[in-house]
Parts: structure tokens; C-alpha cells; sequence
């Protein structure tokens, strides 16, 4: 009965031992870096879906579609008297309609850097502060009247061709006699 009891007591010891040896060297360790904005402590947000119509002349010669991604830092936003969503919409509009040579109908000479770091700049200079450190493009679509004309009626003749369908009435099967 003493081995056991000698045995007890001698585990619990080289248990304390090595508990308070392992705060020791923790609290030697050096202190950690703050972490990097890109690698942590930004939010990503999402916008909804930014339809931009885009005039020449007097004529509508296309619709401008985009979803964006940004990220912020949380403290910042927090400040911010304005919604962050309608100063990002604001800018897109802006930055599209004060730069009349962007042409969407021709991708290959689409800026997309340009783009994004033309919104980035410009919400950052109106804000006085680094409020956004980068705009991602999550969709972008340039879509014609005649697209969209498309479109709607797509739509109609496949509504039309369901309200039809469910219209028909169902065959009747005979029942059977018991």
C-alpha cells in the first residue's frame, strides 16, 4: 500500500514539475508579430449585383454588370457614417460614367486592373484614409438592349409555354372496380 501511495505522490509531482516548466518557457517565448493585413484581420464583403446602364447620346447602349468583392478593416467600417455598399456603388457609377473611353463590347482592351484599382483609389482618396485595401471582380457582364429584348422574351414564351402546360387537363384514367 506505501509503493502505491509513494507511486501517487511521485506522478504528482513530476506532473506539477512539468506543468510549471512549460509556463516557464512559454512565458519566455518572444512576442508575436501583428499580423499582416492580407493574411488576416480584414472582412471580405460582398456586394449584390451592380447593374450600371451606360448611355451614349440619348440612346442606352448597354447595361454594365458587376459583383464585387472588397476587403476592409472592420475598425474602419465601424466609423463610417455612410453605408459601405452604396459608397462602393457610387464610386462603380462614377468611375464608369467619368471614363467614357471604357468600351465593354471590346474585352480584350478591358482594363480590369484598372479598374478595380481605379475604385479602390478613388473610394480611399473621397474617404481621406485607407478604408479599402483591394477590389476583387467576382462577375462582370456587358449585356445590349438587344440582349436583354432577348432575354425578356425567352422568358415570356417559356412562361407562356408552363402556364400551357398546366392549362391541359389531366387524362382521366378509369378507376378500377373492386
Amino acid at each position: 500500500m506505501i509503493k502505491f501511495i509513494a507511486a501517487a505522490l511521485w506522478i504528482v509531482a513530476v506532473t506539477l514539475g512539468a506543468v510549471f516548466y512549460s509556463f516557464q518557457a512559454a512565458a519566455n517565448l518572444p512576442a508575436t508579430e501583428e499580423q499582416k493585413p492580407l493574411l488576416g484581420g480584414l472582412d471580405y464583403v460582398k456586394t449584390d449585383v451592380i447593374s450600371v446602364p451606360l448611355l451614349k447620346g440619348e440612346r442606352v447602349h448597354g447595361y454594365f454588370l458587376t459583383r464585387l468583392v472588397y476587403t476592409v478593416e472592420p475598425k474602419e467600417v465601424s466609423k463610417m457614417s455612410v453605408p459601405m455598399d452604396s459608397l462602393l456603388i457610387d464610386q462603380v457609377y462614377s468611375y464608369l460614367y467619368g471614363n467614357p473611353q471604357i468600351d465593354f463590347t471590346e474585352y480584350e482592351k478591358l482594363d480590369l486592373d484598372g479598374f478595380r484599382n481605379g475604385i479602390r483609389d478613388a473610394i480611399n482618396t473621397r474617404v481621406g484614409s485607407k478604408l479599402i485595401h483591394e477590389v476583387m471582380v467576382e462577375q462582370i457582364d456587358f449585356l445590349t438592349p438587344d440582349d436583354v429584348r432577348d432575354n425578356a422574351v425567352r422568358q415570356r414564351e417559356s412562361a407562356a409555354a408552363a402556364a400551357v402546360e398546366a392549362a391541359k387537363p389531366a387524362e382521366a384514367t378509369p378507376a378500377k372496380a373492386h
